[in-house]
């Protein structure tokens, strides 16, 4: 995995901030593999309850990430139970690892 501890926790606690202490962060995508260079941060961020204006969340999350992570671009997939679910939801749960 392509994070130092230091930037892991940061994302951690930026996610409970947003989105409160139950949500959960998976990284998923290029930044798991080791081997790989560059890249986004792709995360899934689940929640058990419906969110109220889930763009205007996931939107404000991804930019306070990518300044925490000096300017790597962040890509965030909600998943909720007001939410429709898509195909990546299932990618990102089964090649994804929790943070």
């Amino acid at each position: 995995m392509r994070l130092s501890p230091q930037q892991i926790d940061t994302l951690k606690r930026l996610t409970a901030e947003t989105f409160g202490g139950d949500a959960r962060l998976s990284l998923f995508g290029s930044r798991l593999d080791d081997t790989a260079r560059g890249g986004d941060v792709d995360l899934l961020v689940e929640l058990d309850a419906p969110i109220e204006h889930p763009a205007m969340q996931a939107a404000r999350f991804a930019a306070r990430a990518s300044r925490a992570l000096h300017g790597r671009k962040v890509d965030v997939l909600l998943a909720a139970p007001n939410l429709r679910e898509l195909p990546i939801h299932q990618i990102a749960r089964q090649q994804g690892r929790v943070l």
